[in-house]
């Protein structure tokens, strides 16, 4: 008897309740959407405060106590404010959809990054072995959302804008995959996991000391993947009045803030699991702290997840410094850092690397 075309044969062992299985899934999925969310709306604050401080000024004040309300009232007003979409030519269609989805595309990308980005060893939405290839291919997805957002505004300044971000984000992916080969060739991995674990066999517990030249490539490149001054020249406001984004208001401008931000975060993320050991402490501190072995497990999980989050935050920091400190670059001069200095510097890094690893 011929077994029935509809009967469905699992490829693998299902788990024993894969109902259970999906909710743990989906409660991570919402514990990190808004923990993503969370972080936006106060590092807005923490930006504001920071350059403030750094300008001699006070920064936001006046909602709240010192302000910490001031992104709750920024978020709804944006909610509030008219959604003007615009008519280019005849008003067709296509240019409607498009210009609604582009937003949704470049959050989509961002969010989506979060899945393989571990906080704590146990704790993870996918434990994937391509976690950091992952990452680079959807970070190139949300430069098809700048470039339709770009072509279905109708404006040569939005246009510009996209045209500008998309060649700058493609020539510095470049830059970052290579600026992390140096990490993967001496973890041998491309899972977060086991990089952050490769890192505590040393005993400075970090990959920021012997690819101190790879994350410095990393850095400038996440700069510029990111639009964040000095290589912000896709929203430059003095000649293209905001870019890409000029003619979003309301909730679809506030999509677009949305995934510049949890981009930020993304990026912080993986220099500190791929350069700054992760959520790890540096193993000599356990040789001169010996109490910090005896730690109960639940303790430790705590202190891991406070570790990674003080180093996400550090990082963070340095973007709010160098926006402070440095004026944008030229497009010309933005395009030739990235193909003449920082691809240069990170294939010496490769073959440094690849040295050092065979001779030693």
């Amino acid at each position: 008897m011929n077994p029935s075309p509809y009967n469905f044969t699992w490829p693998f062992s299902p788990p024993d309740n894969i109902v259970l299985v999906i909710a743990i899934i989906l409660g991570k999925i919402l514990v990190m959407v808004a923990a993503a969310m969370l972080h936006v709306a106060y590092c807005t604050w923490f930006e504001r405060k920071i350059i403030g401080h750094m300008q001699v000024r006070i920064g936001p004040n006046r909602v709240g106590p010192f302000g910490l309300l001031q992104p709750i009232a920024d978020g709804i007003k944006l909610f509030f404010k008219e959604d003007v979409i615009p008519r280019p030519g005849v008003g067709s269609t296509k240019f409607r959809i498009v210009f609604k989805v582009a937003p949704l595309l470049v959050l989509f990308a961002t969010l989506s990054s979060l899945a393989v980005v571990p906080v704590f060893e146990a704790f993870y939405i996918a434990n994937i072995n391509i976690g950091l290839l992952y990452i680079l291919a959807l970070s190139a997805v949300s430069t098809y959302g700048i470039i339709m957002a770009g072509w279905a505004s109708d404006s040569k300044y939005a246009f510009l804008g996209s045209l500008r971000s998309s060649a700058q984000l493609i020539s510095y992916e470049v830059a970052m995959g290579l600026s992390l080969v140096g990490v993967m060739m001496l973890a041998g991995s491309l899972n977060f996991i086991d990089i952050v674990k490769a890192q505590q066999t040393s005993w400075h517990g970090m990959y920021l000391i012997p690819q101190f030249l790879g994350y410095f490539v990393f850095m400038v490149s996440a700069l510029a993947e990111t639009n964040r001054a000095p290589f912000d020249l896709p929203e430059a406001e003095s000649e293209l009045v905001a870019g890409y984004f000029v003619e979003y208001s309301g909730m679809r401008f506030a999509l677009f803030f949305l995934g510049e931000y949890i981009a930020m975060i993304v990026m912080s993320c993986v220099a500190v699991l791929c350069f700054w050991g992760g959520w790890g402490l540096p193993p000599v501190l356990y040789k001169v702290v010996p109490a910090l072995n005896d730690l109960p497990q639940s303790v430790k999980t705590f202190v891991e997840a406070v570790v990674f989050l003080c180093k996400v935050y550090s990082h963070l920091f340095l973007y709010y410094w160098i926006r402070a400190t440095l004026p944008r670059y030229r497009y010309d001069q933005l395009m030739r850092i990235g193909w003449t200095v920082l691809i240069p510097l990170a294939l010496v890094n490769i073959v440094i690397t690849a040295l050092v690893k065979y001779f030693f």
